[in-house]
């Protein structure tokens, strides 16, 4: 590789560090993970993380539902949520049936994992009232309004 080009190449990626600070991806990664182990800390006690939290608060609302609808309303791929769900159903937290088409599975909430919620509430309340208190409430209103129209702009077309 020549030296003009080896400096080209490190000219565009120093400009690519000097602009990571207003990279979108980046910056919401970065906020997501933060939050997430915040969430992870407190939830930790129950043998719980926000991701699996989060899979079945969505299931609890609209089950019985196949894995394919749970996928788009977590936006997760399916690779993804199916090892998250093999893991909920060996906690005893979820069941996972053949849909009404023999192609899908359909998720539902065991007694146990409707049981681990209504154990996890008050703590998943707790984090919330913190963070609203600690960011803004009106602030933090604004943000999740924000972040659901980013979520609309950015689904592939």
């Amino acid at each position: 590789m020549s030296n003009t080009r080896r400096d080209t190449i490190q000219q565009r990626m120093g400009e690519l560090a000097q602009e990571g600070s207003s990279c979108v991806s980046f910056n919401i990664r970065k906020a997501a993970r933060a939050v997430t182990q915040l969430y992870d800390e407190r939830l930790r006690p129950f043998g719980l993380r926000s991701t699996q939290l989060s899979i079945l608060g969505k299931t609890l609302i609209l089950q019985p539902v196949t894995v394919t609808r749970l996928a788009e309303a977590t936006v997760t791929d399916r690779t993804t949520l199916t090892r998250n769900l093999r893991l909920l159903e060996h906690q005893g937290l979820i069941r996972v049936d053949m849909g009404k088409d023999r192609r899908e599975r359909e998720v539902r909430l065991t007694d146990r994992g409707r049981e681990a919620l209504a154990h996890v509430y008050p703590i998943w309340k707790e984090v919330q009232a913190e963070v609203a208190t600690r960011f803004g409430s009106a602030r933090l209103a604004r943000l999740l309004a924000e972040l659901s129209a980013l979520v609309e702009v950015a689904k592939p077309r």
